[in-house]
């Protein structure tokens, strides 16, 4: 056994990072042992000297300096855990440029920083761990870079935010309006105070870039990828596409196209019998299909201290073994030795194909079902199904359709013409099916 001593230096003592401090002290005998060195937590730094004293670091082990880590020759692996942009990439950058092995939980700073930072772990050959970046504790990008290493990715379907998973299975299960069961996600702690980067989409958008990155070996630029939230849902659509045999759930879709790839985040219409639509609650599920190994789900907790501080330890057990070993840099930041890390080229939304829900609220007149569909058949929009929701005296009704595959840019240009027919009593709602 190998009596080399592995020093970690951990940056942030916040949920995840506290976490990672108990971990590397309460289990150091056993993190040792599978690992056949000492694994040592010789460094925390954070702002707040009570939270070193929460996870019982002795005080010659914490600083307020962030050169405590960056800057002492004897740390192996800096662990980055404070997120946002900055400093976190100043701290990264220079962590990777002195020859430090980094892991990160910081879905952000790759997805807006990940050329850069890739390009400076080949240039020093060190290595680069962000298993917590995307579905918690789900061994997600450990499977795409090295389980699937040997496949070609044609697609990816997944719902990567627990946030806004469990808003939609709360509003299916119950009816309930989003801002109601929103209140209640934040009340029991699966919302944030400014829920914004969830229920927007910003947060599976992030994650959908680094997942895009793994599959092509190139780093999207985040403003290419459309997104779309949740928070304009409504009971009534989710009511009306379970008539036609779908759940509605916050997508991460990416198809593999060559040479630029399919890459969007908005809510969809998932056919009950698929996999997906089962997955309830704060929970996250990506369902791959390779070339040769077919249909793969990845399904856990998303996120959650223990989830999330289980993935960074893996990371920190995966980059110490390659110091141990003597091959820091055994597996290439985004598994493809061959990748150049350079921008990935994103198809453009209007260029989408697939089929639409449309719910038109009507005034309850004859002929209106058919002008409508006389403005979608102007469009090349052919309708699969259609409901009209009963009959009113006093105001308008809803007439909702499912269409066959149509592109984007002409169900945009038909529903904003359909939006000005004098019978349409407010925006046609729309949800993409996945």
């Amino acid at each position: 056994m190998s009596q080399r001593c592995v020093k970690v230096g951990l940056l942030g003592l916040g949920t995840v990072g506290g976490g990672v401090a108990r971990m590397l002290l309460e289990e150091k005998q056993r993190l040792s042992s599978r690992l056949g060195a000492e694994l040592v937590l010789e460094r925390a730094v954070d702002l707040d000297p009570a939270l070193a004293r929460d996870q019982g670091i002795p005080p010659e082990r914490f600083s307020t300096d962030a050169g405590a880590v960056l800057d002492d020759p004897e740390i192996d692996i800096v662990v980055e855990l404070i997120g946002g942009l900055e400093p976190a990439r100043s701290f990264m950058l220079k962590a990777i440029n002195s020859g430090k092995q980094v892991a990160t939980a910081n879905k952000m700073l790759l997805a807006h920083h990940g050329v850069e930072i890739f390009a400076a772990a080949r240039q020093h050959r060190v290595g680069v761990a962000f298993e917590a970046a995307v579905g918690g504790g789900i061994p997600l990008i450990r499977s795409l870079r090295e389980g699937l290493a040997a496949d070609c990715i044609v697609s990816c379907l997944g719902i990567l935010n627990g946030t806004c998973n469990y808003i939609l299975s709360r509003m299916t299960s119950e009816g309930a309006p989003f801002q109601e069961v929103l209140a209640e996600a934040q009340a029991k702690g699966y919302a944030e105070a400014d829920p914004t980067m969830d229920v927007e989409g910003l947060d599976t958008a992030h994650k959908l870039a680094i997942v895009a990155a793994l599959i092509t070996g190139a780093q999207p630029d985040i403003a290419d990828i459309y997104t779309e939230g949740i928070s304009a849902i409504e009971p009534v659509d989710i009511q009306l596409a379970g008539e036609f045999g779908y759940r509605v759930k916050l997508l991460a879709i990416l198809r593999n196209l060559g040479g630029k790839v399919e890459a969007r985040v908005h809510p969809a219409l998932v056919p009950a019998d698929h996999v997906l639509a089962s997955i309830e609650g704060p929970f996250n599920a990506l369902h791959i299909h390779g070339d040769w190994v077919g249909d793969v789900l990845l399904y856990g907790q998303g996120a959650g201290r223990r989830p999330t501080t289980s993935a960074v330890m893996g990371d920190v057990m995966d980059l110490a073994r390659g110091i141990v070993a003597g091959c820091p840099d055994r597996v290439p930041p985004l598994g493809d030795a061959g990748a150049e890390g350079g921008r990935l080229e994103i198809a453009p939304m209007d260029d989408t194909a697939c089929q639409y829900y449309f719910r038109c609220l009507a005034l309850d007149q004859p002929g209106v079902l058919a002008t409508v569909s006389r403005v979608l058949a102007d469009h090349r929009i052919s309708i699969k199904s259609v409901i009209q929701k009963g009959r009113s005296s006093s105001g308008p009704v809803n007439i909702v359709m499912v269409t066959h595959e149509a592109r984007e840019k002409a169900v945009r240009a038909a529903l904003k013409e359909i939006d000005q027919l004098p019978v349409i009593a407010e925006p046609t709602r729309l949800i993409r099916r996945a």
